[in-house]
């Protein structure tokens, strides 16, 4: 089985907080992987040590065969990354945004690709407005669009969704489910139960750092089980 995303004991502690706490993950080609847990439970810290912006206290992380901690610009060149937070300069528009994006990824058929997503993502009309000056659902499409402008293979997605409208959601939602058909992999954080219900292949609980629980989403509906109820069982639980 080809696993393109593989952690064996990840941990990183803030002095004496473990934000994320012996992780051990194996997430093949193909899936859409959703990693549900509470606020602080880890799951942005998981995906920085993943994409190489944070270094671990211990273990181990490959992307793509890739050491993480040896080769973290290597990683972060061939994954897609949508942060929690929307952060796109503020001094540039959202045209020039998408455009500094290619030209560091040196991509070709710039202009193409940039129009490929104002389009699908129903925002040409906002390409020459100012990233200070949109609204945080626009700034959250320029970030969607940066992440996948170079066509990766892998994403890393942190609540990709939250401040869409209930159109675009749906846009996003067929896009990552078409993006997985077709051979991509997506590590997907979120505390939306009902996205990741409906979206995920398999999905991982974290809590207090740790994965207490990990599966695929079709097995929880053969046994007649809701998500929310499985989540909030294990996470009082733990």
């Amino acid at each position: 089985m080809e696993y393109v995303i593989e952690t064996k004991n990840l941990s990183k502690n803030f002095g004496e907080l473990k934000a994320v706490d012996n992780v051990s993950l194996s997430i093949k080609k193909g899936d859409l992987f959703g990693l549900l847990g509470p606020n602080g439970s880890g799951k942005t810290t998981t995906v920085k040590l993943l994409t190489g912006q944070i270094k671990p206290t211990g273990g181990e992380a490959k992307v793509l065969g890739l050491d993480v901690f040896k080769n973290p610009i290597k990683v972060r060149n061939v994954v897609g990354i949508i942060p929690e937070q929307e952060t796109p300069p503020t001094f540039l528009t959202a045209e020039e945004y998408l455009h500094f994006v290619s030209k560091i990824r040196n991509l070709d058929g710039i202009e193409k690709r940039c129009e490929k997503w104002f389009k699908l993502l129903e925002f040409g009309d906002q390409k020459d407005v100012l990233c200070k000056d949109l609204s945080r659902g626009t700034r959250q499409k320029l970030m969607f669009a940066q992440a996948f402008l170079h066509e990766p293979k892998v994403a890393f997605i942190d609540e990709p969704v939250i401040n869409l409208d209930p159109i675009i959601q749906r846009k996003v939602k067929d896009y990552l489910q078409d993006f997985v058909k077709g051979g991509g992999t997506i590590l997907f954080c979120t505390h939306v139960l009902e996205i990741a219900e409906e979206i995920c292949t398999r999905i991982g609980i974290i809590d207090n750092g740790r994965i207490i629980y990990e599966g695929a989403i079709k097995d929880i509906k053969r046994k007649r089980q809701h998500l929310e109820d499985l989540f909030l069982k294990l996470v009082r639980e733990d």
